[in-house]
């Protein structure tokens, strides 16, 4: 009884109240009972009366609701947050509108990008009612048309758009989209606050071409590197030998610093013909690069 009498929870207040109320009706009738008096009678069935009318009379919103009042037909107000009184078959609380931000999510499958490629694009709209009396008389489902606004967009955005910049770009998409959709929804009073893309699916057959087109690059700027590489290198070559023509000490003592670097790890022998020998001979060598110096005289 005192689950009914309180609306399933939503106007507890009032269903105490009726439930004193009507206890009191009842305990007035046992003792009009026992005196025979036709006063308390009259006064018991007013309790009564009153306790089974309370529970349409005090009504209780909560602080995110939004009760819509109609009087004979016609709009009263918007009521809540908190306790409001209405008149028992006369005034009619048409829909209860929650203010709190809801999610609501849809998806385009099979929608073909403006390059006539399928893709399955998953999403998630974040939307609040900041009009409660235009979204109680505007429209008669607003959550279904919402999803069903955000569907078609979304199919809009996706036919319009190249899967490159779908997939490159979804910050922009998710604009795109936020600013679509809200402009349909606010003639409903509700207030679209964000759209996020969660996931854009291509066919197995599209991916696998798309890995080999990443792959096919990334070996084209590896190959570009590394030719690249390989010209620094010769042109450091080229210099090398030019200052080893030049300067012949120079390359007498880069075939020491080779032998040293080959032996000193490994304390490899290595065998060294004499005329190499005496090629390397300090003194060899001072005189190789006074000459180089020099130049040779004349005879």
């Amino acid at each position: 009884m005192m689950n009914a009498l309180t609306g399933g929870g939503r106007n507890r207040p009032a269903g105490v109240l009726a439930f004193l109320l009507i206890a009191l009706g009842v305990a007035t009738a046992v003792t009009a009972h026992d005196h025979a008096s036709s006063f308390m009678w009259g006064a018991a069935v007013v309790l009564v009366i009153a306790g089974l009318l309370v529970p349409q009379t005090l009504m209780m919103a909560n602080q995110w609701e939004r009760a819509v009042v109609l009087r004979l037909g016609r709009l009263k107000a918007i009521r809540g947050p908190g306790l409001f009184l209405i008149i028992p078959f006369v005034d009619t609380v048409a829909t209860w509108l929650d203010q709190r931000i809801q999610t609501t999510e849809f998806n385009a499958e099979q929608a073909l990008s403006k390059d006539t490629v399928p893709v399955n694009i998953d999403a998630i709209i974040f939307w609040q009612v900041h009009d409660p009396e235009r979204a109680a008389l505007e429209i008669s489902d607003y959550r279904s048309a919402i999803a069903r606004v955000a569907q078609t967009s979304l199919r809009e955005m996706v036919g319009s758009s190249l899967l490159a910049t779908l997939l490159s770009d979804r910050k922009q998409g998710d604009q795109m989209l936020r600013d679509d959709i809200g402009r349909k929804t606010a003639e409903w009073g509700v207030n679209v606050i964000s759209v996020e893309i969660r996931d854009i699916g291509v066919p197995s057959a599209l991916q696998d071409a798309m890995s080999r087109q990443a792959q096919a690059e990334r070996e084209r700027l590896a190959r570009v590197a590394l030719g690249q590489a390989e010209l620094e290198v010769a042109q450091k070559f080229v210099e090398a030998a030019a200052v080893y023509a030049s300067t012949p000490a120079a390359l007498q003592l880069r075939a020491m610093n080779i032998i040293y670097e080959t032996t000193k790890e490994r304390g490899a022998t290595i065998l060294i013909p004499t005329a190499m020998i005496d090629s390397m001979n300090p003194g060899g060598i001072m005189a190789l690069a006074a000459m180089g110096q020099t130049g040779p005289k004349a005879a």
